[in-house]
């Protein structure tokens, strides 16, 4: 079986949780995530949240929403693509996860503030809030993973140098 270039490994996740998995021969994995990812989707009401948001029915996506499933969305979504990715990325790549929960937290975090902030006077609402915060997440991920591995370089060129 070839294995998944990881672009393709997180699109299949993306599209839904437990795919790359199973193309990459994780079954039982794989089946946990789809059918974990449904579970959440319909006790937290997403499809309908989802589809009221994109009817600019924000408060109706408000109403609809079950937070207490909902917060389990981001971390467990964000897991299921880094799983996929980190089964296909390089051995040497290191810290790769860093994104991927910089992502999960910022994004929840957007979904907890989304009933009282507001962005020009206007409220994102469930969903789009939370995309929105997934860009200063995996900014915030990325900055942190390029730091690291430059400290990690230099104390490496230190100990050589000595």
């Amino acid at each position: 079986m070839k294995k998944q270039g990881k672009l393709e490994a997180i699109l299949w996740n993306v599209a839904m949780p437990g795919f790359s998995q199973i193309i990459s021969g994780q079954i039982l994995k794989g089946l946990f995530l789809v059918i974990s990812e449904m579970v959440i989707n319909i006790m937290g009401n997403f499809n309908e949240i989802i589809m009221y948001s994109f009817l600019w029915e924000i408060e109706r996506a408000f109403k609809t929403a079950n937070y207490q499933w909902l917060m389990f969305y981001p971390c467990f979504y964000m897991f299921s693509l880094w799983d996929g990715y980190r089964n296909a990325m390089p051995e040497t790549e290191k810290r790769s996860y860093l994104p991927f929960v910089f992502g999960a937290f910022f994004v929840t975090v957007g979904l907890m503030i989304s009933p009282k902030f507001k962005i020009f006077g206007v409220l994102l609402g469930p969903v789009f809030l939370p995309m929105l915060c997934l860009i200063p997440g995996l900014l915030t991920g990325f900055i942190i993973r390029a730091l690291t591995l430059r400290y990690d370089q230099l104390r490496l060129d230190a100990k050589t140098n000595q």
